[in-house]
């Protein structure tokens, strides 16, 4: 198989790429993998192939499996109108180029999968999320739907796509609990607001396992009805999946799990109004929960390594 990665060097693309390569190694398929990218001296590893924006231009190279997962950061920097433009355009620049060379190529990709995040959905407490769910509008919503309506183009050129909604990623190595880990190592980890807000998360592990899963089954042909559709202007369905775990926990759960796993106390305490002075308009991801539950992957027989965050946790020990 040949796939095609843009983002491939960030958080998850490196570790998807790794966890392919094992996967096909271990089954003795070939596999070729390539990392889109805009600087062509990225440093990658000696078996990831590297390709820039402009080569993609004019290439006319074949992949079966196109995964986009560029995108800056959404919790990186304070909304600033500014920010929120370069949010949009770090997701939606590098969108057009993938379909432009969709259209170009006169040998389809059997596969788009294209990022998107569970702010899809909006602020909703904790009202249960599925993919059949609506949306209740704000700027990650936004965010999110005009990517994932660009992607959808691709089903103009008979190629299918399947949109993943992903939730906190949970890996010391980067994500939010990246940023916890040493706060909370030196005792000065806490809840946030009054704690009672839903975190929807994933673990890395599941989340790249999850996406291989997709993968294998969209490329083995088992499109599964189950799955929720989002309709496009030529009524052909993309397929949607909520990557997060079945097990949501409250703001207040994870800051003791977490705490328990350090063994550390987690006696403090950031007040609502000092997340909003602090944060801004972001301050929504902090204070505002999503209970977003995988039923379209669960549906689809996907059995997850770490359905508990206590499980996500202790396998990193």
């Amino acid at each position: 198989m040949n796939i095609l990665i843009s983002g491939g060097s960030g958080f998850l693309g490196s570790a998807f790429s790794e966890a392919l390569q094992r996967h096909y190694q271990q089954a003795d398929r070939d596999l070729n993998v390539t990392w889109l990218t805009r600087d062509s001296s990225q440093a990658h590893p000696n078996d990831i192939n590297m390709m820039t924006y402009e080569e993609l231009a004019h290439s006319d190279a074949s992949f079966d499996v196109i995964l986009n997962l560029a995108g800056a950061g959404i919790a990186d920097a304070r909304w600033s109108d500014e920010r929120k433009e370069q949010l949009l355009a770090s997701r939606i620049k590098p969108t057009e180029s993938l379909l432009a060379f969709i259209a170009r190529t006169s040998i389809k990709p059997k596969l788009l999968v294209s990022g998107s995040a569970i702010g899809w959905y909006g602020t909703q407490g904790d009202k249960p999320l599925t993919e059949s769910s609506d949306y209740e509008s704000d700027f990650a919503h936004t965010l999110c739907d005009e990517w994932e309506q660009l992607a959808v183009k691709a089903t103009q050129y008979d190629v299918p796509v399947a949109i993943v909604r992903t939730g906190v990623v949970i890996h010391p190595e980067g994500g939010m609990l990246g940023k916890l880990l040493t706060p909370f190592k030196i005792g000065v980890g806490g809840q946030l607001a009054d704690g009672q807000q839903i975190m929807s998360w994933i673990s890395r592990e599941d989340w790249v396992a999850a996406t291989i899963f997709i993968i294998e089954q969209q490329l083995a042909g088992k499109n599964d009805e189950r799955a929720n559709a989002l309709q496009t202007a030529n009524d052909t369905p993309a397929l949607v999946y909520n990557l997060t775990a079945p097990n949501p926990v409250t703001n207040h759960t994870f800051t003791k799990t977490l705490g328990a796993w350090l063994h550390r106390p987690t006696f403090f305490t950031l007040p609502t109004f000092l997340l909003k002075l602090m944060f801004g308009e972001m301050s929504t991801l902090l204070i505002d929960g999503q209970k977003v539950l995988p039923k379209a992957l669960e549906n689809a027989g996907y059995e997850f390594r770490q359905p508990t965050l206590k499980q996500a946790l202790e396998t990193q020990k």
